[in-house]
């Protein structure tokens, strides 16, 4: 037996253990929360949909912008560097 076929041997044998815990995972019981969510989303209070999530929605949405901001910036920065020639000694 070449070291080919224990390799084959090692991948279903790993392919068995995947399956085997993907089957018994499916057995617990999840609580279906979708309605409690669509009823969140779908109410009309002023709120962008991407900010009715709650506050983790607001404080990724400001980290967003903030890193936003800061590229930009960063980019002109790198921009008017470059266009700078450079000093000759």
């Amino acid at each position: 037996m070449g070291p080919g076929a224990a390799m084959w041997r090692n991948v279903l044998g790993l392919r068995q253990i995947s399956q085997r815990t993907i089957s018994t995972a499916s057995r617990r019981q999840l609580i279906n929360r979708v309605p409690e969510k669509q009823k969140l989303f779908q109410e009309d209070n002023g709120l962008p949909v991407h900010l009715k999530g709650g506050i983790m929605d607001n404080v990724l949405y400001k980290i967003t912008m903030g890193l936003t901001v800061v590229g930009t910036v960063y980019v002109f920065y790198v921009l008017a560097v470059a266009s700078m020639p450079k000093k000759q000694k």
